[in-house]
């Protein structure tokens, strides 16, 4: 093998290793910190305060509040008409998990009209609806258990 060749190979090397290293910091530190909010989304929270529509009163027989029923958090909740509701282990999630497999910002419950969906948010583990790692928003109803981590959610009338 000539010089040259070997040279290259070795320079192709060094790149898809710094590459592996760089985007390996990426992650660590997304998951420390959490992802960046759009410039949008960072200028609305700079103070300015949205006018929000009235809460609609629940209709009878729909749930009221999420629960955790299994884990190291089991019996915190979180009402469901402050709602979207943010779960992971950051200090602005409204159910803040200590789980090592939680994500800062890990998932995601908010409604659409008298439905309720749980959104991943981009987590490392995934989020479970039942026994199914979920990749798009989806419904959930009352009893219906979510996993995150090694805590099970439910919502609760």
């Amino acid at each position: 093998m000539s010089e040259l060749t070997l040279f290259l190979v070795r320079i192709g090397f060094l790149a898809i290793l710094w590459i592996f290293v760089l985007s390996a910091i990426s992650v660590v530190r997304t998951d420390m910190f959490g992802a960046r909010l759009p410039a949008a989304e960072r200028a609305g929270k700079s103070g300015k305060k949205a006018k929000q529509p009235k809460a609609a009163k629940p209709r009878k027989g729909a749930p009221t509040q999420v629960m955790v029923v299994e884990g190291a958090n089991t019996g915190e909740r979180a009402d469901l008409a402050q709602a979207p509701i943010i779960i992971g282990r950051g200090t602005d999630a409204a159910i803040r998990l200590d789980d090592d497999y939680v994500s800062t910002r890990h998932a995601r419950i908010a409604a659409s009209g008298e439905d309720w969906f749980v959104e991943d948010l981009g987590s490392t583990n995934g989020t479970y609806v039942g026994t199914v790692r979920i990749t798009q928003p989806t419904t959930i109803t009352t009893g219906v258990q979510v996993r995150i981590g090694k805590t099970i959610l439910e919502l609760r009338k």
